[in-house]
């Protein structure tokens, strides 16, 4: 059988790097993404990860679309990456009950939907999930309260899932610190120095690539030996060590 994978988020620049690598490597590609675009999928769905909740409670077929490919072509349903996410940056005194929705239902409750919704599929496959979680887990900074909460709950949901499994389907999360993506160079396009700084304060001396995380993930899903299970990894440059202190 052919090995398949589901990626959400595949138009950002990690989840192109995703798509790339399973790609290259045989993977039939399922990429998700909330608008349409260009994917080295073999399958691209348009479609909101947010609303995988409310169309899961509406039908229960919702994903039956996927479930008939796998069976038409004979794929194997090896890994789903939860790569989607929703970064709204604002301080507690602002925050509002919209954002804290968008950012729990892409961030959080999507992954875990999605993954309910494909588990006999996964278990047939000995498959495996990699949520892609942030080093906001646990090191975070002011504005990021709604996005680092988010990433905190799906590193937990990471761990019990693990456990509830039982080792039928593999569970891990990567946390990745800054990564080069457009949207951050974007963002940073009026600040050389700015960005000069954000390299150096890696260790490394640089800010990580998309295709670090995309390799990781492959190695997750396709390599990794089976023990490695509810498993939190930094992908980090070594920052997650730094202490910064101000004088």
């Amino acid at each position: 059988m052919t090995p398949a994978v589901i990626i959400t988020g595949a138009l950002g620049g990690i989840g192109h790097a995703l798509c790339e690598e399973f790609h290259s490597h045989g993977f039939h590609v399922f990429a998700l993404d909330r608008k349409e675009g260009s994917a080295a999928a073999h399958t691209f769905i348009c479609g909101d990860v947010r609303k995988i909740v409310s169309n899961l409670a509406e039908s229960a077929t919702y994903l039956d679309p996927i479930r008939l490919e796998l069976k038409e072509k004979n794929l194997a349903l090896k890994g789903i990456i939860n790569n989607a996410a929703a970064q709204i940056l604002g301080s507690t005194a602002v925050l509002s009950y919209t954002d804290w929705e968008e950012t729990l239902q892409t961030n959080l409750l999507a992954p875990f939907f999605l993954v309910q919704a494909f588990l006999p599929e996964m278990e047939k496959a000995a498959g495996a999930v990699v949520n892609i979680s942030s080093i906001h887990e646990k090191l975070t900074k002011p504005g990021f309260v709604a996005y680092a909460t988010s990433k905190s709950a799906l590193s937990g949901l990471t761990r019990a899932m693990a456990v509830d499994l039982g080792g039928r389907v593999r569970v891990n999360a990567i946390c990745p610190a800054a990564i080069h993506t457009p949207m951050l160079a974007a963002g940073f396009a009026e600040r050389p120095e700015a960005f000069a700084a954000l390299h150096d304060a890696h260790p490394t001396g640089r800010i990580g690539l998309p295709e670090e995380v995309a390799h990781l993930a492959r190695y997750l899903i396709a390599e990794a030996p089976a023990f490695l299970n509810g498993s939190c990894l930094g992908l980090d440059g070594g920052i997650a060590g730094r202490l910064h202190d101000p004088v």
